[in-house]
């Protein structure tokens, strides 16, 4: 938009100029300004990336207008050729094959219709030699071939712009994902649970109401609880509170009849604390179900957290697309989350960056 807010005024104004200064009938400046016509049109389809379209009429007009300007016209023929040299230099190099040996035929054309003008006439001389062959010539052969690095450039400029294109795609490519993991974590985690909750208040409907009234109230919480937690998703707000899913865990875990020892060795001192907090969430959603486990045990480290169970077949592991999922963001915080089956357990480990240190005063 620019090149034609700023350019075209200008192009406008040297065809008018030229077409004046060479024609000498109306029939002149009607063919002359049909090539001034045509530099427009090329001009504002280059500008929109789209001169192949009109490539062939456009050289086929200033082709024209260039002998009728040698052969048909009297004095300077800067309005003839202009069309041309103009035209070719746009179209040419925006050719998808064979760009030299149009350049060359463009600018040989230039040169016979120029010779064959004054050899026509009978007037050979210098001057017109100068003025009908290697001015024309020359300034077309300039301009088409200051053109291709100019090709380059805008090919160059273009392929960034679809990079830098597709990069944002993939952001949001990336984000949804995210997104999508995260409300899988939240939602899935909650219907598995509310799932084995209501089976055990139904088992348990005709033997002790106390017990089914309580998976009630702890389902409907855990209902609650979970819509305010997308509700955290949707605008960006959810953090996990580590010390939080551990009771969750054990809670759960234990309900399921599976014995839970926890063992923290050190104070979690990490930045990366809420990936914790999901890795331990979700692992505890694959234990329920895809493990018949007995035995869960938890060990919390400085920056890191794993997590061991028993009850699972020897073989090829279980597809665990949550857990990939938060691996790569693991990954992304500079941390690693391992998973490995051995002798009928499954071993699910994460590190993160510990914080770092506070900056010390320099001395005085």
């Amino acid at each position: 938009m620019l090149n034609l807010s700023a350019v075209m005024p200008l192009f406008v104004v040297v065809g008018a100029i030229v077409v004046a200064r060479q024609a000498q009938t109306w029939q002149d400046v009607v063919v002359l300004g049909l090539g001034v016509v045509v530099v427009v049109v090329a001009f504002e389809r280059w500008t929109v990336g789209e001169i192949l379209r009109v490539a062939a009429p456009c050289l086929a007009v200033a082709a024209a207008v260039w002998p009728y300007g040698v052969f048909l016209t009297d004095g300077d023929a800067q309005g003839a050729y202009y069309a041309l040299a103009v035209v070719g230099c746009l179209t040419v190099p925006q050719l998808p094959r064979h760009r030299a040996a149009a350049a060359i035929a463009v600018t040989a054309y230039v040169a016979v219709v120029g010779t064959l003008g004054p050899v026509v006439s009978g007037e050979v001389n210098a001057t017109g030699l100068i003025v009908g062959v290697i001015l024309p010539t020359g300034i077309t052969a300039v301009l088409i071939g200051l053109m291709f690095p100019n090709k380059g450039f805008y090919d160059l400029a273009a392929e960034l712009e679809e990079t830098r294109e597709r990069e944002a795609e993939l952001a949001v490519m990336r984000e949804r994902m995210r997104f999508a993991g995260d409300l899988h974590d939240i939602q899935g985690h909650t219907l598995h649970v509310v799932k084995l909750k209501t089976a055990l208040a139904r088992k348990l409907l005709h033997t002790d109401t106390a017990r089914v009234e309580q998976e009630l109230r702890e389902i409907y919480a855990l209902v609650g609880d979970t819509i305010t937690q997308t509700k955290e998703l949707a605008y960006g707000q959810r953090k996990l509170n580590l010390t939080a899913e551990l009771e969750n865990a054990r809670n759960l875990l234990e309900a399921a009849g599976i014995r839970v020892r926890v063992e923290r060795r050190a104070e979690i001192d990490t930045p990366a604390i809420d990936l914790l907090a999901q890795v331990l969430r979700e692992t505890t959603t694959n234990i329920l179900r895809h493990s018949r486990a007995t035995l869960a045990r938890i060990e919390l480290s400085r920056h890191g957290i794993s997590v061991v169970n028993d009850g699972v077949e020897d073989g090829a592991p279980p597809k665990l697309r949550g857990l990939a999922t938060l691996a790569d963001r693991v990954s992304d915080a500079g941390g690693e989350l391992t998973t490995r089956l051995e002798g009928g357990r499954f071993l699910t480990a994460a590190v993160v960056p510990a914080a770092s240190p506070p900056a010390r005063l320099p001395a005085t």
